[in-house]
């Protein structure tokens, strides 16, 4: 029985092998190099910590920097407000209707990088469809709405981050029972008084560790946001493609090192999201 047991988990760890090379290929190995050349020199031979030092405090970087907490921080805020309340309304239909819109959700999600730039190019760009109808019914105000700007790529961003949030907040709903709204309704609880006093704080968990799956998709974006505005606006993501491959002379010692601290902030806002996440299961959300 022993050697059964023994043997059996040998052919696990076996069947495990082709998953542990295609990690230690795609990931473990580049972020390792990754690492590597952030302390190397222009040379390529001696330690140096020159590259963080340049990429916290050269202007470029920290204006790219600056610009991707704040859209990162705006659209997940957004994001999150919108969603409470689509995430609630969807509890509230029928099991087929809920099917329906999780799956339409769920497909909204996916449609992003170059194909939803192109979309809102064509609807709201410089000459785009919304854009022509504003000007014909004499809706100035929208014509000068700029697409391009960093207002544009706060709602292209809120676009794809609501369907993500709806579908991490919807399961939340389910954790607040039925019997504590009718044991509150008993008592003379109001509906607000309900949601301030139990709901809300039964959902903070859910909502905190969304939002910190939201700002590290946002700060990690970088298809969508370099399709429509290329290099004009000022990202970190656009910044570090630009020193790896765009420049005339790669900077790729540099490049990493701002995609260390890249990494380092995503990595904290899903920590968040973990421990948040761990928290909420204590609760029995």
């Amino acid at each position: 029985m022993v050697r059964a047991g023994a043997s059996q988990r040998k052919i696990m760890l076996l069947a495990l092998l082709p998953f542990v090379i295609w990690v230690s290929a795609f990931e473990l190995v580049p972020i390792g190099r990754m690492l590597m050349m952030s302390f190397q020199d222009s040379d390529g031979q001696g330690f140096t910590l020159g590259h963080y030092v340049k990429g916290l405090s050269g202007p470029i970087y920290v204006q790219a920097l600056t610009n991707s907490l704040r859209i990162a921080l705006l659209s997940s805020v957004i994001a999150i407000f919108v969603a409470l309340f689509c995430a609630y309304a969807i509890t509230r239909y029928t099991t087929r209707m809920r099917d329906t819109l999780l799956m339409l959700t769920n497909m909204i999600g996916n449609f992003a990088g170059v194909p939803l730039a192109f979309a809102f190019m064509i609807l709201m760009g410089n000459n785009g469809v919304f854009t022509i109808i504003a000007r014909e019914f004499g809706f100035d105000s929208f014509g000068a709405f700029d697409l391009y700007s960093e207002l544009g790529l706060t709602l292209i961003y809120v676009y794809f981050q609501v369907p993500l949030a709806v579908m991490l907040l919807y399961p939340a709903y389910y954790g607040i029972r039925e019997e504590w709204r009718e044991a509150a309704a008993v008592l003379g609880a109001s509906a607000y008084r309900f949601w301030r006093h139990i709901g809300i704080p039964m959902l903070l968990p859910s909502i905190v560790g969304t939002f910190g799956m939201l700002f590290a998709n946002a700060l990690g974006a970088y298809a969508t946001a370099y399709a429509l505005t290329g290099s004009i606006y000022n990202l970190l993501s656009v910044r570090i493609s630009a020193l790896v491959s765009g420049d005339i002379f790669p900077n790729f010692e540099l490049g990493s090192a701002l995609a260390v601290i890249l990494a380092a902030i995503m990595l904290s806002a899903i920590l968040l999201n973990e421990w948040m996440s761990r928290l909420s299961r204590r609760r029995g959300l």
